[in-house]
């Protein structure tokens, strides 16, 4: 059944971890066709899809915040709706990354998220600060959040910014330590709801990301350290699956996505780095999974977003 009332007025944040999936998806395809006999078209394909996606997402997002600039901090009241909203900056800076080869504003375009993410970390940090004593806690939503800037390399290494690059990079780092060990100690007395249990997956994600950023600011000790832990990470949660999903169809399952385009650039890394028959079957492995997964999962929540029940099942705000 439609929706009736303009989707724009209700655009969840929820979509756009997805959005950093689909391009993440497309980067690691575009990149593993400079160094493997796989198709350039589909990298292509894939990137102009992704950004099509988010842009289309990111004008709903706007026009909502023009119409009420309020209903961003009605948003950041939930933590999932808070890493959508970084989740919509790195993507900016991801969209910078796909743009490279054509030259178009990519500075401007990285800048752009670099200061979205400071944004949504600040307008997360104010959120954390007016939530009840009690409701402080620990999430993996948080990586996102405050672990964000760790996507800075990915463009702004080739565009001149290493110095900026290392800075987002070692401040996310900071972040990293912080959360990750207030998560440890957290579930080790209250694991997640059966609702929230498909967010675990998003552990994967920032280590990727760190392999990956500092393999590109060249320092390979870094990114053996974090590529061997992603490996590590995958596996458990590989075998937390069914766990995972026991809850079934949700708004968080946008938590699948990003850590599976993440570790496509950590396996297609691993092959520049590495050059072995191992780290080559990775990066075919996780295509023929994530492909699908990640273009499966962003079908069910666009067609959920025409219905409106994205929105309403995201708690996303309204205007």
């Amino acid at each position: 059944m439609l929706n009736d009332t303009p989707l724009w007025r209700s655009t969840p944040p929820a979509i756009f971890p997805i959005c950093l999936a689909l391009l993440g998806l497309g980067l690691g395809w575009r990149n593993a066709s400079e160094i493997l006999p796989v198709a350039e078209e589909v990298g292509d394909v894939l990137l102009g899809l992704g950004s099509a996606f988010y842009v289309f997402f990111l004008i709903s997002y706007l026009r909502k915040l023009i119409a009420r600039p309020m209903v961003l901090f009605e948003d950041t009241a939930n933590p999932a709706a808070r890493a959508g909203i970084a989740a919509a900056a790195m993507s900016m800076m991801m969209l910078a990354a796909a743009l490279l080869p054509f030259g178009i504003s990519a500075p401007f375009i990285w800048w752009i998220g670099v200061i979205g993410q400071i944004g949504a970390s600040a307008a997360g940090c104010w959120a954390i600060w007016r939530d009840p004593p009690g409701k402080r806690r620990f999430s993996t939503f948080q990586y996102l959040t405050f672990v964000g800037p760790v996507v800075g390399p990915f463009a702004g290494i080739q565009l001149g910014y290493a110095t900026e690059s290392l800075i987002l990079t070692l401040a996310a780092l900071v972040a990293y330590v912080i959360i990750t060990g207030g998560l440890i100690v957290q579930l080790r007395g209250a694991p997640p709801s059966i609702r929230l249990r498909p967010s675990m997956a998003i552990f994967l994600a920032p280590v990727c990301l760190f392999a990956t950023s500092f393999a590109m600011l060249g320092i390979n000790w870094a990114f053996v350290i974090f590529y061997w832990l992603s490996m590590a990470i995958a596996v458990v949660l590989f075998a937390l699956i069914p766990w995972m999903i026991k809850g079934g169809w949700s708004p968080i399952w946008a938590s699948f996505t990003f850590p599976m385009a993440a570790f496509l650039e950590v396996q297609v890394m691993a092959v520049i780095k590495f050059g072995n028959a191992i780290a080559i079957a990775g990066v075919y492995v996780v295509m023929a999974v994530a492909t699908p997964v990640i273009l499966l999962i962003a079908y069910r929540a666009t067609m959920r977003w025409v219905t409106g029940e994205l929105a309403q099942e995201s708690e996303a705000a309204r205007v």
